[in-house]
């Protein structure tokens, strides 16, 4: 059967897009100050997650809710089961939007919102592929289940909790990366700098705040120090001046008596990618590193400036490692927290390593560099290096798919990046993103091309119903 999945898609676009829009306007970032047994992550996630389920309840799927935590959608009949793995959670929306993130405006062909190329916007492409499949009343072999998480930015709390109740699929992919496929993931575990809450010095560190969560470059840092002699200030003032123009950033210094506030705008990046953006926390920690701080207050901002500070790649901690499959190790400093105010003093580090690194062999490697000035923890979810073998049918189907679609030829990819895809021994991620497209993931003014998302929908369809006739 020759099926034009080009003009079913073109047929359903209005419709693909209305419901993107009113899925993008739900807010759906991880809240743990408001989570509730009914809302496991906040009532964000759980709106969202109730929202996309109800498009699969509107257009007659089969569709379960596992307590707020995930549900799916599914379709079809058979012994195997091909699982669709998205995500409604984002990252939070953070500075630097030029319009309300959570007010979707689609401008210059390209829908701006947070979420709309991560995760919502591929989200609803793969669940039309679904959808025609269905309206057209296509024959399949086999089940499909869109399997929809609510914290993938985060713990991944919603997968363990959701497999703990449901089977899982026997193979798939998760929209939430890039085309022509991703069958490789870097292994990803974040390590944990602890610092003593102390000052000595002319200088004190009365807090410093930058970044919002461990997978997202910071883009904003602020600082709050107080000096025992005020006439040092105006000196302070011309050397941040000073500073600010030698790395091409903006920032400000505010001073009253004693006490100086200090706040610095880098540009966030997705945390797989450190090296394309600008970690406001470790540029502001690098200017104050030169001054007269000490103990617990030093040993915080020196480690920053002298460890941390654009080690993209683990050189100055001394862990870089590199595979000809996988490639290099990254590193991002995502969460800098230092104060009474905050729970721990910390530097998060999020690692994406290859094979030949594990997270125990990491955590000895910062507490040993340490010593006796911090102590180094490694953080529960450790996930080793991922691969699917490019002879595996489900990547040979996937990337035949591509290829008959854009008529350019498939290749294997291996990202830092961690998906859905992995929670399979045979998943692999599959779009939404093109290549050589622009990424805003986990930044500011993020967005997704709308020629994108027709044509990752129609091979999306596809693919779909070539796995599971």
């Amino acid at each position: 059967m020759s099926i034009d999945w080009k003009k079913e898609v073109e047929q359903r676009k209005d419709a693909l897009l209305d419901d993107l829009v009113e899925l993008l306007k739900v807010k759906s970032d991880r809240e743990d100050d408001k989570a509730t047994k009914d809302a496991p992550f906040g009532p964000g996630p759980k709106n969202a997650l109730i929202h996309m389920l109800g498009y699969g309840e509107r257009d007659g799927f089969t569709v379960k809710n596992v307590d707020n935590y995930a549900g799916h959608i599914e379709y079809g009949e058979g012994d195997e089961t091909l699982g669709l793995f998205c995500h409604m959670d984002v990252v939070p929306a953070g500075d630097g939007w030029d319009t309300d993130p959570y007010v979707p405006v689609i401008k210059d062909n390209k829908i701006f919102a947070r979420g709309s190329s991560d995760d919502k916007g591929p989200s609803i492409a793969a669940y039309y592929g679904l959808k025609i499949i269905k309206e057209l009343g296509l024959p399949l072999s086999k089940k499909v289940r869109i399997v929809v998480g609510t914290d993938e930015e985060s713990g991944w709390g919603d997968m363990e909790y959701y497999f703990k109740h449901e089977e899982k699929p026997d193979f798939g992919f998760s929209p939430d990366a890039e085309f022509p496929i991703i069958n490789g993931e870097k292994g990803n575990v974040t390590i944990t700098m602890h610092f003593d809450d102390t000052n000595a010095g002319s200088f004190v560190l009365e807090s410093f705040d930058s970044g919002l969560r461990e997978n997202m470059v910071p883009g904003t840092a602020t600082a709050v120090i107080t000096v025992d002699d005020s006439s040092v200030i105006e000196g302070l003032a011309v050397a941040f001046e000073d500073y600010l123009k030698e790395v091409n950033l903006k920032g400000e210094l505010v001073a009253e008596d004693q006490l100086v506030k200090i706040s610095l705008v880098g540009k966030g990046a997705h945390g797989a990618s450190p090296q394309i953006g600008i970690n406001a926390g470790t540029f502001l920690a690098t200017f104050l590193d030169r001054y007269d701080f000490a103990a617990g207050a030093k040993n915080f901002l020196h480690t920053a400036a002298a460890y941390v500070h654009e080690d993209f790649y683990g050189e100055k901690l001394g862990v870089a490692k590199e595979d000809e499959r996988m490639g290099k190790l990254t590193m991002n400093a995502g969460i800098l927290k230092f104060g009474p105010d905050f729970e721990d003093n910390i530097i998060t580090l999020n690692f994406r390593y290859p094979t030949g690194v594990t997270g125990d062999s990491l955590q000895k490697a910062i507490s040993d560099l340490l010593g006796d000035t911090g102590t180094a923890t490694k953080g529960d979810r450790d996930m080793p290096a991922h691969y699917v073998p490019m002879d595996d049918p489900l990547v040979a189907t996937l990337l035949q798919v591509y290829e008959d679609h854009t008529g350019e030829k498939g290749y294997e990819q291996v990202i830092g990046g961690g998906t859905f895809g992995r929670l399979l021994e045979r998943g692999v991620a599959y779009g939404a993103m093109f290549p050589n497209y622009t990424d805003t993931m986990h930044q500011a003014n993020e967005f997704m091309s709308l020629d994108d998302l027709f044509n990752s929908a129609v091979i999306f369809a596809d693919a779909i119903y070539r796995l599971a006739k």
